[in-house]
């Protein structure tokens, strides 16, 4: 038996038929193309999946996709022009925040959110709330202080 989903994803409303166990992160994946949102463990503990549902951040992988239904979903390809977004991809760039780029795309969408509930938030309350995301490349300090950096630009 299949589940009509429809939701708004990156400002587009899309509807499709969907087998009732498919997760967000598959629906936004396979079956819209959208492959910045990551699957690494699938259990919700990497936070490579992270997307934005109706504005709180979310593990794609742990959410089925009907339970999405009649929501607003953002990744990150949907915030290409989003202010806060562009200041975060400089800054990450600029303190060469990144290497392997697998988590990325989780780092950026979980560093919009602390910038959104933070303002110019220090170096020990950005780590705090990276606890949920894991990279296995840089050591976190680079991610760090591109996101300190960010937000001290955004909060002049």
């Amino acid at each position: 038996m299949k589940a009509k989903v429809s939701l708004v994803l990156n400002g587009e409303s899309v509807s499709a038929e969907i087998e009732p166990r498919e997760t967000l992160a598959d629906f936004i994946r396979e079956g819209r193309g959208l492959t910045a949102t990551h699957l690494g463990c699938e259990h919700g503990v990497c936070g490579a999946c992270t997307v934005e549902v109706n504005g709180l951040t979310t593990r794609s992988c742990l959410c089925l996709a009907v339970k999405a239904d009649g929501s607003d979903v953002k990744t990150l390809e949907g915030l290409g022009s989003d202010p806060v977004m562009i200041v975060l991809k400089r800054w990450f760039h600029d303190e060469h925040a990144l290497q392997c780029g697998f988590c990325t795309p989780g780092m950026l969408m979980t560093a919009r959110d602390i910038l959104s509930r933070h303002r110019a938030p220090d170096a020990g309350t950005i780590r705090k709330e990276l606890s949920g995301q894991l990279c296995r490349c840089t050591g976190y300090a680079n991610i760090v202080k591109a996101i300190e950096a960010a937000g001290k630009e955004l909060a002049q």
